[in-house]
């Protein structure tokens, strides 16, 4: 009785599910586990917004598809279907148990028949977004949707779809494009990225390409669609398609069309020109992807910043021939948001600062990516840190080889609200940096008549348990500063030992972490990033040669969410840590144990029994083998 009255009331509903509004989305998941009324908690409405769900085809999706009848609204994503009997019931399953609350639909890796499409899409009436990418076997033979039943059936479905992907299509035509469209008349989204487009007239052949071409969709084809849906058209990507820029100016002067979003990456033809056309005529342009367009400089970016006034987001990745000229002025565009300068090889971040530091308006970046550009250096980060320093969120320095520790102490000091950050093969970087310290400078040696060794060579002075009581004293500009971080790279920074990454990798929110080719790391930095990370899912740390049996069996306990691990290349990885994960990491998707000389394919069958939702297992060159299991 006196027990009975001791024990707390259960809170309603409605409270726990308003303390779940406060929890990241993987603490939220486990917290479902708990009891029932949590687990009700977790399903309110507003975390069920957007919601997709994964599946391969084979028989237990069945049931999961059934059981997710019950829900109001989700998406879904079902790989490897194929012309089997299983493929269509699990077809026939998602047609009658989700029919019109079935928002998303994706098919990757598939290869399904019309006849099975055709069964289901008239049951979809909800559905928003339709990828049918790469799905080759519904075009082949130009008969898809041939029939005016089977179009008015379709149409009657689709009329509210927004977001049509057809990328990667080799058989897409005229004909096949005209009827799926034609069922879709307020498409807002359609991607066309690696398709073969023809063009009017094609320049290498010499020829007039036909507007009802029944083999490759022609440019003027899709034009007409754009024409026809101006006024709901709103995104468009023709990646990696052979476009030209007088074709690009066809499409920009559309009547009536206000395109937001454009992605144009691996356009290798375009040109300067093109894209000052392109930025006249669509003024409106938001979100603008020029990755890999190799002839584009910095010509371009100075009619991307004249003409895209609300520009948010921007890629300029692998278009070589940018550099600093014309940043400054980007950098005075208020809306912008992301950047992506990545492999811009002579962009030093100078123009930047410079743009940066002058009166208001002037950007507000959330994501910076400046990967691989070589030229960046110390003062350029130390001055962007504290430029930068309230609005970003995302930055990728990878490969920047010639950044120190200054850069690191600079950013965890001004950028304490950062929630990504890429430092891979900055090969500089140290454990005083990552401690926030100076390094002692090092007494004169006497000469010797040995060569000078390269820097990434040199190795800096032990830090000692004298060192570490500094740092503990003044913890404020050493990485824990960041105390939100949710993805950290480190791969190949070959200086950093377990001194530093004992005492700074302490970050509750930490999901995402790589700590790849680090060859002075042990099982001590293993454990202790364990105990203090327990929300990683992700977990790189190939080649790490002191990585062993008993740093997996101290860390698998303490990380139930992982799910991927990369164990590549650690010799002193044996079967026995595959049997800690199977017991310990049951949510695990991926894991990679190439080349773990003593790792048996035996043990690996074992491990794929064990945990349901393994996926992908890499293992080159385990057991004499050289396998990549995918289930």
């Amino acid at each position: 009785m006196f027990q009975r009255s001791m024990e707390a009331p259960e809170l309603p509903v409605e409270i726990i599910t308003y303390i779940f509004s406060f929890l990241h989305v993987s603490d939220r998941k486990e917290a479902s586990l708990v009891c029932r009324s949590w687990y009700e908690a977790s399903q309110d409405y507003q975390f069920q917004k957007n919601v997709t769900f994964k599946l391969p085809a084979c028989s237990s999706s069945l049931e999961v598809i059934r059981g997710l009848g019950k829900r109001s609204r989700c998406g879904l994503v079902i790989s490897h279907l194929d012309g089997s009997s299983l493929s269509r019931a699990l077809l026939m399953e998602v047609a009658m148990h989700l029919g019109p609350s079935l928002e998303t639909l994706s098919l990757p890796g598939s290869s399904i028949t019309e006849s099975s499409l055709l069964d289901l899409l008239p049951h979809l009436t909800g559905l928003r977004k339709l990828d049918l990418r790469g799905l080759d076997s519904l075009f082949m033979s130009g008969a898809f949707l041939s029939r005016e039943e089977h179009r008015h059936q379709v149409r009657k479905a689709l009329e509210g779809l927004e977001e049509l992907n057809l990328s990667d299509l080799r058989y897409l035509s005229d004909l096949s494009f005209n009827r799926l469209t034609g069922c879709t008349p307020r498409l807002r989204r359609l991607a066309l990225s690696g398709c073969h487009i023809a063009f009017e007239f094609d320049p290498y052949r010499g020829c007039p390409v036909g507007p009802d071409s029944s083999a490759l969709l022609s440019l003027r084809n899709l034009r007409r669609l754009l024409q026809q849906q101006a006024s709901t058209v709103r995104a468009l990507d023709l990646s990696r398609t052979s476009i030209t820029p007088e074709s690009l100016r066809t499409v920009a002067q559309v009547p009536g069309l206000a395109l937001e979003e454009l992605c144009l990456r691996g356009c290798k033809e375009l040109s300067d020109h093109a894209v000052e056309v392109l930025c006249r005529h669509q003024p409106a342009i938001r979100s603008l992807d020029l990755s890999s367009c190799t002839e584009l400089t910095s010509r371009a970016v100075q009619a991307v910043t004249s003409g895209l006034k609300g520009l948010q987001v921007l890629s300029l990745s692998r278009d070589w021939r940018v550099t600093d000229k014309g940043l400054a002025e980007l950098m005075k565009l208020p809306s912008l948001q992301r950047l992506d300068l990545s492999e811009c090889l002579h962009v030093s971040g100078a123009e930047m600062i410079k743009g940066l530091s002058s009166p208001p308006p002037r950007a507000q970046l959330e994501s910076l990516s400046l990967r691989s550009c070589t030229y960046i250096r110390d003062i350029a980060i130390f001055s962007l840190s504290q430029l930068l320093g309230l609005s970003l969120r995302v930055l990728d320095l990878t490969s920047c080889v010639y950044l120190t520790d200054l850069s690191v102490r600079s950013i965890a000091t001004y950028m304490p609200g950062l929630l990504v950050l890429r430092l891979g093969w900055c090969k500089e970087i140290t454990d005083w940096g990552l401690l926030g310290m100076v390094e002692p400078t090092k007494e004169c040696e006497p000469s010797t008549e040995k060569p000078p060794s390269l820097p990434f060579q040199e190795k800096p002075r032990l830090v000692t348990d004298e060192d570490l009581g500094a740092f503990r004293e003044q913890m404020g500009a050493s990485l824990l500063a960041i105390r939100g971080i949710q993805e950290l790279d480190l791969s190949a920074c070959s200086k950093i030992t377990d001194s530093s990454i004992t005492q700074v990798v302490r970050f509750p929110d930490l999901q995402r972490l790589s700590l790849s080719m680090l060859p002075e790391i042990s099982d001590e930095s293993l454990a202790s990033v364990a105990f203090y990370c327990r929300s990683l899912t992700s977990l790189a740390l190939n080649h790490c040669p002191q990585i062993s049996d008993q740093g997996i069996a101290r860390a698998a306990p303490l990380l139930p969410r992982l799910q991927h691990l990369q164990l590549a290349c650690c010799d002193a990885v044996t079967d026995r840590s595959l049997s800690v994960l199977a017991k310990h990491c049951k949510r695990l998707q991926t894991l990679d144990i190439s080349m773990c000389k003593d790792i048996t394919i035996t043990k690996v069958d074992f491990l794929q029994s064990q945990l349901p939702y393994l996926e992908n297992v890499q293992c080159r060159f385990v057991g004499g083998a050289d396998l990549t299991i995918t289930l």
